[in-house]
């Protein structure tokens, strides 16, 4: 039996009985735009020639900027390409990721805006309350993200034990920049939520510099995280320089995560996903 005829039979195993799930750099550049495209149907209605085509037949969007970036640079300007290149890992673990492993983090701000508004103003117009835990949360109903939101509550209200970690909030809708960057925060769009800042750890008030990082104290329970990530947020405690009170909705993440069988339980993602051989 020649090598590629045992890896392919190593493959099927692992997608059949789950011992090995398929490597997250298997995943091409186009099929990651796929999983990208069908996460947001209110928006997004398909690719060509190198870019994102929208439902309101406004300009196309590039995938890639064709410009070579480091980990900074694709934090401050990255392209639609940029924010698929690292393989999210969900799963009810905690995990500790290597220097600049981000997933997430990195994303494309026009796309941002083309999702959920491009001004402050234009994204106040889209804002609805949804109750949390005794407050009143203004979010998106774009994409889908206050029905996600409220299933993530309805799931978590069953476990009065958790509430402490859940409320008092931080934050749900603010305009604003990321912190000491120039990209704006996914609060600017109404996609993300900062939960009891009581139990939070993050790396800028840890004393971390850039790519220079405090190992993470983690006090948010896990059975938090999974309700979260199985309806559609990343957390930002996956990250090297982590956030661990921050989630913020990114479906199309968790969806290439299923399709690379990337696991935090596993601990079988890279930490870099090259998709040189998808291009």
């Amino acid at each position: 039996m020649s090598p590629s005829i045992d890896r392919t039979a190593l493959v099927f195993a692992a997608m059949v009985f789950g011992a090995v799930p398929a490597q997250a750099d298997d995943l091409s550049l186009a099929r990651k735009v796929e999983l990208l495209i069908e996460a947001y149907p209110e928006t997004l209605r398909g690719s060509e020639d190198g870019s994102i085509l929208f439902r309101d037949d406004g300009p196309p969007l590039p995938i890639d900027d064709g410009k070579a970036k480091n980990h900074a640079q694709k934090l401050a300007s990255g392209d639609i390409e940029d924010s698929l290149s690292q393989i999210y890992p969900p799963g009810p673990c905690e995990t500790r990721p290597k220097v600049n492993f981000d997933p997430g983090r990195i994303r494309s701000e026009a796309l941002m805006k083309r999702l959920y508004g491009g001004s402050a103003l234009a994204v106040e117009a889209s804002l609805v309350e949804i109750d949390w835990f005794a407050s009143k949360l203004p979010v998106t109903k774009r994409q889908g993200v206050a029905r996600a939101l409220e299933k993530v509550r309805d799931e978590l209200k069953t476990a009065p034990e958790l509430k402490a970690f859940l409320a008092p909030l931080a934050g749900t809708f603010n305009w604003r920049k990321v912190a000491g960057a120039s990209n704006l925060s996914v609060h600017s769009f109404g996609a993300a939520i900062d939960l009891n800042t009581r139990y939070a750890d993050y790396w800028i008030w840890a004393g971390g510099k850039p790519g220079r990082v405090q190992r993470r104290d983690n006090k948010f329970p896990m059975t938090i995280v999974d309700a979260f990530e199985r309806n559609g947020f990343i957390w930002g405690g996956r990250w090297y320089h982590y956030d661990t009170m921050h989630f913020e909705y990114r479906p199309e993440l968790l969806a290439i995560a299923r399709a690379a069988g990337a696991s935090a339980c596993r601990q079988t993602f890279p930490s870099e996903n090259s998709v040189s051989r998808g291009r």
